[in-house]
């Protein structure tokens, strides 16, 4: 049986209640295997980092929407934003090591207010491949972002969106009255600059997360799906889709407090656990920046508060070396990325 647990008014943001619930408070018969326990059976503990292709920075987590399933617990109420001195020392690192990967997300990172100006900036570095995680939404926000598709294009940024669903009503549910139209809306002017074209080098890709307390279905079959309806409804086309299971932290832990699925869930994680998903996962070979330069796992183990097991700690002290060998920090949540095919923020792993 679970310890008991009570959801709050609102979403949880305390980390070391949340760790709590996940490395200590799950089920007091240990019915189920903690993930360290897992990954041993199969000779994978510790969990150890690869080269690192990927530096996620999370430039802050200021947002015009407020989701459901958000792990950031984004809102336009948030005042964590990078400063310029954090991206520099970012380019700085940029320009010294092997990274080929920038990955900027957020919140909407496009309202830090230096977000173009480090984009210009970390252009001029180049990069194998440049993302801007957007939610589409800000495209339409204020007319300082309408040319935001253009900038995007300018700059060969591959734009990866989050796109619940294909029809207005599921989408709508999860992220607010309205997001549906307005995404629609921006994933036609992307098309209309070349995003998304069938023959276009400008990479736009979709991000799907289940609305509720279950794992996403096949992903090259929700892409099929996604394609036909967007294509045929809307005339919108996009290069591919990845699913990405829901993790049980921040606002989702949230949800499946209150909404009494947080046991079922997480057998549903454990149960679907796929050795050959840890191979992959994205920790392996990615360092997560949070918004004041603190260097992560992950995005998930930034929003616990759980630092790199390293002595690069920061990204001004950051050394390629030692974090390229040092183990992975992990908890309860990593069932989420290793469940079915595997999870990332590139979709499946397995």
């Amino acid at each position: 049986m679970l310890k008991s647990l009570q959801a709050t008014d609102s979403p949880l943001s305390d980390t070391q209640r949340q760790l709590d619930i996940l490395s200590n408070g799950m089920f007091q018969d240990g019915s189920l295997p903690t993930f360290a326990e897992q990954i041993k059976k199969t000779n994978q503990f510790p969990l150890r980092s690869k080269k690192i292709e990927i530096l996620q920075i999370n430039v802050g987590y200021m947002c015009n929407q407020v989701c459901a399933h958000c792990h950031v617990d984004a809102g336009p109420d948030r005042k964590e934003i990078m400063t310029v001195e954090t991206m520099q020392q970012i380019l700085d690192v940029l320009k010294t090591t092997q990274v080929n990967t920038l990955d900027l997300t957020g919140g909407a990172p496009e309202m830090n207010p230096n977000f173009r100006w480090f984009v210009e900036e970390a252009s001029k570095i180049g990069v194998k491949d440049f993302i801007v995680r957007s939610n589409l939404t800000i495209i339409r926000a204020n007319k300082k972002y309408y040319d935001l598709p253009e900038f995007f294009k300018k700059h060969n940024i591959h734009v990866v969106s989050s796109m619940p669903h294909w029809t207005k009503g599921k989408t709508d549910i999860q992220r607010g009255d309205g997001v549906f139209d307005k995404s629609i809306k921006a994933l036609q002017e992307l098309n209309a600059v070349g995003y998304g074209m069938p023959a276009s080098g400008l990479k736009l890709d979709l991000v799907y997360n289940p609305s509720g307390a279950f794992l996403p279905g096949d992903q090259l079959s929700l892409e099929k799906d996604f394609k036909k309806a967007l294509k045929e409804d809307f005339d919108i086309q996009f290069h591919n889709l990845f699913a990405i299971t829901n993790l049980p932290i921040s606002r989702f832990l949230d949800y499946l407090i209150a909404s009494d699925n947080y046991e079922d869930y997480m057998y549903s994680l454990v149960e679907s656990y796929n050795p050959a998903a840890v191979e992959n996962v994205m920790c392996t070979n990615t360092v997560s920046v949070s918004w004041d330069g603190y260097l992560f796992d992950c995005d998930f183990n930034q929003m616990l508060g759980l630092p790199v097991a390293s002595k690069s700690k920061h990204i001004s002290s950051f050394n390629e070396a030692e974090l390229s060998d040092r183990n992975i920090i992990i908890s309860q949540h990593c069932y989420g990325c290793t469940a079915g095919a595997g999870s990332s923020c590139q979709g499946v792993v397995a």
